[in-house]
């Protein structure tokens, strides 16, 4: 099993809290479709034979790309990569992107699943986070994505914006029951250097949150979403029955993916690397046959650390006889000694061989896999 990604570094504006490379000029959109299937095939042999089971475009706002587009795009996947059948294919949009001519097009293509970055439905929200569609857009792209046969929907939500009240977040997560979404991806607000909302923070002109007003925001999320009937399977996502994402699910279980475009990811089980983050840099290095590309090989130590910080994220936790078999009997007791006083406070729940988060360990999640990653 392998996934592909696909980065899609083009955006009309910059949100205000986003730290991902992406470029608003469309006029290099050709450019980069012709390098990134070059790339393709200067590639294709980092994955092996293995299947694609997932294809994931992300961005950047890849529902910049016209359904003709992405046309030439799976064309050269096709060619280069066997995907396998029942493969999930995602596309990540933005609401005001969502149109009935544009659905009626995609519908000729391979995606069968369709991620919205909603943000918010509340319009003060979405103005301050530099968002280019209002909450009614985005509940009505949600009914034409339905209605255009799109019912494995899931939308990105954040939580913890400066003043915002328990009550206006509670909204938001109605809001999305409402509107029978199965996947709901919720993230706190994060203040990533180089943003403009780090710089508002930096120069006192926003306060953020306090940590615990925003335990209460998760607390209430996960409440909610559950009753909903929602399974709270990795942090940040919560999914209906049949609903989990697969993409998202195998960068947790440590599957083999490639990421293609300036910036993605790639991941082997041997080494992973990371193409250079600029869309001139990128163009030119595939083009001459050398793509700018860094490399870390993994030793045992480090794919040991990217288990527990993987594994731990998700509900099913790391299984602790693997740990032995995959690393080694050194690093199995280190874990499990390491996990001791986390098991006795019923952070951590030892049970039928796997190691998981409680639920009040889950609030902590970041100071107990600190405490069992190899230092």
């Amino acid at each position: 099993m392998a996934g592909l990604y696909i980065h899609v570094p083009f955006c009309i504006k910059r949100c205000l809290y986003c730290d991902f490379f992406s470029n608003t000029d469309m006029q290099v959109k050709e450019p980069y479709i012709s390098a990134l299937i070059k790339e393709m095939e200067l590639r294709k042999e980092y994955i092996g034979e293995d299947p694609i089971e997932t294809v994931y475009f992300g961005g950047g706002t890849p529902s910049q790309l016209s359904p003709e587009d992405f046309g030439q795009i799976f064309e050269a996947i096709r060619t280069h990569f066997t995907i396998a059948d029942q493969a999930e294919i995602t596309l990540e949009a933005n609401p005001d992107d969502i149109r009935p001519e544009y659905l009626e097009k995609l519908r000729e293509l391979p995606f069968n699943r369709i991620s919205m970055g909603i943000q918010s439905f509340n319009d003060n929200d979405l103005n301050f986070l530099n968002r280019r569609h209002q909450a009614a857009q985005a509940i009505q792209a949600v009914a034409w994505c339905k209605e255009y046969g799109y019912n494995n929907l899931s939308i990105d939500l954040i939580y913890g914006l400066p003043g915002q009240t328990l009550r206006e977040w509670e909204h938001n997560i109605h809001e999305a029951i409402r509107l029978d979404i199965p996947h709901i991806s919720a993230y706190h607000l994060t203040y990533e250097e180089d943003t403009q909302l780090y710089k508002l923070k930096d120069q006192g002109k926003i306060v953020p949150v306090e940590e615990e007003v925003s335990l209460e925001f998760f607390s209430l999320l996960i409440d909610q979403l559950t009753k909903a009937g929602f399974h709270h399977y990795e942090i940040s996502n919560f999914a209906k029955p049949g609903y989990i994402s697969r993409h998202n699910s195998s960068y947790w279980t440590g599957e083999k993916y490639i990421g293609l475009g300036p910036s993605a990811h790639s991941y082997n089980q041997e080494n992973r690397c990371w193409n250079v983050s600029s869309l001139p840099a990128y163009i030119q290095g595939v083009n001459r046959g050398t793509p700018e590309i860094e490399y870390e090989i993994l030793d045992p130590y480090t794919r040991y650390n990217d288990y527990i910080i993987t594994g731990l994220r998700t509900y099913s936790g790391i299984q602790t006889e693997k740990l032995e078999t995959l690393f080694g009997k050194q690093l199995k007791e280190y874990c499990m000694q390491q996990a001791i006083p986390y098991i006795n406070r019923k952070l951590l729940l030892h049970e039928n061989q796997m190691l998981r988060l409680s639920r009040e360990g889950i609030f902590i999640s970041d100071a107990i896999m600190s405490d069992l990653l190899w230092v």
